[in-house]
């Protein structure tokens, strides 16, 4: 009895290894599981579900037949895929959950987030996704011939590397890159409960995070794997190397 997450992977075609090595996991290990979860990030952009990338068709074909064997997976969006749709979730065969969204993992009540609401000191960024969540903003964009929409995911991208530069310079990426503390445990107490999973900031660890609450961080898979795996008898992270 496993269930297990990922997030983070952030596919593109300049790692195909990680493409291969995410196509393995889930021809393998992932077949034994009793569900998978994949908590945002799937992809390195996503400018909506008519993106013909060779990455989304063969995440889709795998991630169908995993579903196709008895392994139901759920997906909640990151803060690359936002757009990702109702359209490529039922070619994957995958349900699409709110984020934040509370499970009951083997009688466990826990919180799953891709992680960005919690970075909450980041205020510039907050904006920019309060601005792309509006359903208005969304199909305004998605209207928008697809090498349009690409382009912009280009230069978001390349504004995101400066931005984190910026930082670095001023010696304040760990704090303004990582969550809030404050704003983590208020969402301990707004969700009521213990245990809380989530992705985003790169950072793979299992904190306590005290009164009793673990906070587990997944790990990106930019040059390795990584995963949880969640048992009726407890949590373990693990990484998984490209062959």
């Amino acid at each position: 009895m496993t269930t297990l997450f990922v997030s983070d992977l952030h596919l593109d075609p300049a790692r195909p290894q990680i493409t291969a090595l995410f196509g393995a996991f889930l021809d393998g290990e992932a077949r034994g599981a009793d569900a998978l979860y994949i908590l945002g990030d799937l992809f390195e952009a996503w400018v909506g579900d008519d993106d013909p990338s060779e990455a989304g068709a063969f995440v889709a074909a795998r991630l169908h037949a995993l579903v196709a064997s008895g392994v139901p997976v759920y997906f909640i969006r990151g803060n690359r895929d936002f757009l990702l749709g109702d359209v490529y979730a039922a070619r994957c065969g995958m349900t699409l959950l709110d984020d934040p969204t509370v499970v009951d993992l083997y009688g466990t009540p826990t919180l799953l987030l891709h992680g960005d609401l919690l970075c909450t000191d980041d205020t510039a960024y907050q904006q920019f996704r309060a601005q792309t969540r509006d359903p208005q903003w969304q199909a305004q964009f998605l209207a928008q011939p697809l090498a349009a929409r690409l382009a912009f995911a280009a230069q978001a991208r390349a504004a995101s590397q400066a931005r984190y530069g910026e930082l670095l310079a001023q010696g304040a990426a760990e704090t303004i890159g990582d969550v809030a503390p404050a704003t983590v445990q208020a969402f301990f107490e707004r969700h009521g409960v213990r245990r809380m999973v989530h992705g985003h900031t790169h950072r793979p660890a299992i904190h306590d995070a005290g009164h009793g609450r673990t906070r587990i961080v997944l790990g990106d898979w930019y040059e390795q794997g990584s995963v949880l795996r969640v048992t009726p008898d407890g949590c373990a992270l693990a990484a998984l190397t490209p062959a």
